[in-house]
C-alpha cells in the first residue's frame, strides 16, 4: 500500500517523526531542527527502515526553500540593519571572507579543488537563523542592542548567500575555463546572469510593487480568508518558479524578492500569519530531506575531516567574536554573537545541495556539512549557556557613561494597584483598554508585538513588554493586586495557559477570556477563567437586539 502512494508516505512518515524527534530534541532543550534532521535520517536510504521516495521529497523540499526564502523576503527589514550597520555590515563581510579563507585551506587539506573549496567554506561560514532567532527570543534579547546586532549580522548572512546563488553559475566558468578564454567566458556568464537577474528585478521593481499590493488588497476585501492565504501563497511560488524558468534566476532568489516586495505592503503582516503553519511544516519537511541525504557513518569513516569542518566552523564563530570586540562592543555582546554563530543551518544546507546540483561539491562535502550542522546545532544551547556564565563570572561591569543603550531589557514591575490587566493589544485588547482609559479605570497591558508597543506608547498606555505566559511578566504586572484580567488574545491553548498561571497567582482574581468555539470555553473555564466571550455568540446577541429580541 505504501508503494502505491510514495508522496503520501513520504510526508506522513516524514511529518510524523519529525514530530516525534522534534519533541523529543525540544524535551532535551535543543533546537528542533536537530530532531528533524535525524527523522530524515531515519527515513534515509542510509539507515534500515522504511525508506521515503528522495525525489519527491527533493521537490517537496524545494517547496520548503521557496517558503523559507519568501519569509526571509518579508521580514528583511532594510531600516533594523541600518541601524547597526556600523557594526553588521562590515563585520559579517570580514567574517564570511575570513572564514571562507580558513574554510578553503581545509577544503585543500581533503584535498578538493579550488572550485569545490569555495562552495564548502561558505557554507561553513553562514549560520542558522532560526537556531539564533529562536535563542535570542528565549533570552527576551531581540529587543536589545546586541540582539540588533545579531539580527543585523545574520541578515547580511543571508544576503551574501542570495548573492553568492546569482554568482557561483559563472565563477566556476571562469575557474573551470582556465586561462585562455576563462576571463571571456566568466564574463560573458555574468552578464548573461546580470542582465536576466537585472531584468527580474525590475520586472517586480516596477510590476510587482504595484500588481502584489493591490492583488493582496482586492483579495482581502473580498473577506475570504482562504483566498487571501491562497494568494499569498500563489506569489510566493510562482515569483519564484517565474524566475526559475523565464530568468534563470534560483528558486530562493526569486523567493526572496518575492518576500521584500510583499513586506511593503501593509497586509505584510496578516500575509505572514496567514501563511506561516504552511511555511512551517514545508520548511521542516526540508530538514528531513536534508537529514535522508546525509550518511551517518560519515562520523565512524571520516572522523578526522569531519572533526576539521567542526573546527572551522567553530573558527568563523571566533572570529565573529573577536570582530565584535574590535568594534569596541563589551564582552556580553562578542560572547552572545560568538555562541550563537557557532553552527550552521538551513542556508548552509541550500549552499550544499546547490553545489552538488551543479557538480562543483562532492557527496562527500555535503556530508560532513550536515554532519557538521547536526553536531554543533546539538552543542549550541549548551555553548549559550556557557556564555551565559562567563558573562556572569568575568565580564567585568559596564559603567553607566561608557554603556550603550538598552544592553538589556529588564521587566519593571508596575506601581499600579486595583488595575485592570490586559494579555494582548490587537483588535479587541485594543478597543477594551480603550474603553477602560476612557473610563478612569488604571490599566495594564501585556504584550509583545513591536507595532502594537508602538501604539501603546502613542496611545500613552502602560504596558509590560513580554508574552503572559512568562510568569515574570506576570510577578511584573502585579496581578495580586489587579481588579481584573482580560486574556484578549485568540490563541486558546495560549490562553488557558496564561489563565491558569493568574489564577494561581491570585485565586481572588476575576478573569475573563476569550474564545471561538464552545469547546474552547469549557477548556478556558477549566483552567479557571470566571468569564468567556466568544465573539460569533455576542454578534449574534447583538443583531437579535435589532430584532426586538431581549438578551
Amino acid at each position: 500500500m505504501i508503494h502505491e502512494y510514495p508522496l503520501v508516505a513520504a510526508i506522513v512518515v516524514g511529518l510524523g517523526l519529525a514530530f516525534a524527534f522534534g519533541t523529543a530534541a525540544n524535551r532535551l532543550k535543543l533546537s528542533p531542527l536537530v530532531g528533524y534532521l535525524l527523522a530524515g535520517v531515519a527515513v534515509g536510504p542510509f539507515t534500515p527502515g522504511f525508506i521515503a521516495d528522495s525525489h519527491l521529497t527533493m521537490q517537496l523540499a524545494e517547496i520548503g526553500v521557496i517558503l523559507l526564502m519568501f519569509g526571509v523576503g518579508m521580514h528583511f527589514s532594510l531600516k533594523d540593519l541600518l541601524s547597526v550597520r556600523a557594526i553588521a555590515v562590515p563585520g559579517a563581510l570580514i567574517q564570511v571572507t575570513l572564514a571562507c579563507g580558513i574554510g578553503v585551506m581545509a577544503a585543500h587539506f581533503l584535498g578538493w579543488p579550488l572550485s569545490s573549496s569555495i562552495v564548502f567554506a561558505l557554507a561553513l561560514s553562514i549560520a542558522s537563523t532560526v537556531v539564533v532567532m529562536r535563542a535570542l527570543t528565549e533570552r527576551r534579547l531581540i529587543d536589545t542592542e546586541r540582539g540588533r546586532i545579531a539580527v543585523g549580522w545574520l541578515v547580511m548572512q543571508d544576503l551574501i548567500t542570495v548573492i553568492a546563488l546569482v554568482l557561483i553559475p559563472p565563477f566556476m566558468t571562469l575557474l573551470n575555463g582556465g586561462a585562455s578564454g576563462g576571463i571571456g567566458r566568466f564574463v560573458m556568464s555574468l552578464w548573461a546572469v546580470g542582465g536576466k537577474l537585472a531584468a527580474f528585478g525590475a520586472l517586480m521593481f516596477f510590476a510587482g510593487r504595484r500588481i502584489v499590493p493591490w492583488l493582496l488588497h482586492y483579495v482581502a476585501h473580498t473577506g475570504s480568508r482562504e483566498l487571501f492565504r491562497l494568494a499569498v501563497l500563489s506569489v510566493a511560488l510562482g515569483v519564484a518558479f517565474v524566475a526559475a524558468e523565464l530568468f534563470g534566476v534560483s528558486i530562493a532568489l526569486g523567493a526572496f524578492l518575492a518576500g521584500m516586495i510583499l513586506s511593503e505592503s501593509t497586509l505584510a503582516q496578516r500575509a505572514a500569519e496567514e501563511t506561516l503553519p504552511l511555511r512551517d511544516a514545508f520548511a521542516v519537511l526540508f530538514f528531513v530531506s536534508v537529514g535522508m541525504v546525509f550518511d551517518p557513518l560519515v562520523i565512524v569513516h571520516d572522523p578526522v575531516a569531519l572533526i576539521a569542518t567542526i573546527a572551522v566552523v567553530l573558527a568563523s564563530a571566533g572570529i565573529s567574536f573577536g570582530l565584535v570586540r574590535l568594534f569596541g562592543q563589551p564582552w556580553q555582546t562578542a560572547l552572545l554573537i560568538g555562541a550563537g554563530f557557532a553552527q550552521i543551518g538551513e542556508f548552509s544546507f541550500v549552499l550544499a545541495d546547490f553545489g552538488v546540483g551543479l557538480k562543483i561539491l562532492p557527496e562527500r562535502g555535503r556530508d560532513l556539512i550536515l554532519g557538521a550542522s547536526i553536531l554543533t546545532i546539538f552543542a549550541n544551547p549548551f555553548l549559550f549557556s556557557l556564555a551565559e556564565k562567563l558573562c556572569k563570572r568575568f565580564a567585568p561591569p559596564v559603567l553607566p557613561e561608557t554603556a550603550p543603550p538598552e544592553i538589556e531589557r529588564e521587566l519593571v514591575p508596575t506601581r499600579l494597584t486595583g488595575h485592570v490587566a490586559i494579555v494582548g493589544y490587537g483588535r479587541v485588547g485594543s478597543l477594551v483598554a480603550g474603553g477602560l482609559k476612557a473610563a478612569g479605570i488604571p490599566v495594564l497591558v501585556i504584550e509583545n508585538a513591536p507595532d502594537a508597543l508602538e501604539h501603546l506608547r502613542t496611545a500613552g498606555i502602560e504596558f509590560i513588554d513580554g508574552s503572559g505566559t512568562d510568569a515574570a511578566v506576570l510577578k511584573a504586572a502585579n496581578l495580586s493586586q489587579a481588579r481584573h484580567l482580560f486574556v484578549a488574545i485568540p490563541d486558546a491553548f495560549e490562553a488557558a495557559e496564561i489563565v491558569k498561571q493568574a489564577r494561581a497567582v491570585n485565586p481572588r482574581l476575576h478573569i475573563v477570556a476569550r474564545a471561538h468555539f464552545d469547546d474552547q470555553i469549557a477548556d478556558l473555564t477549566a483552567h479557571g477563567a470566571n468569564a468567556v466571550v466568544m465573539g460569533e455568540r455576542e454578534l449574534a446577541r447583538a443583531m437579535l437586539l435589532y430584532a426586538g429580541v431581549p438578551r
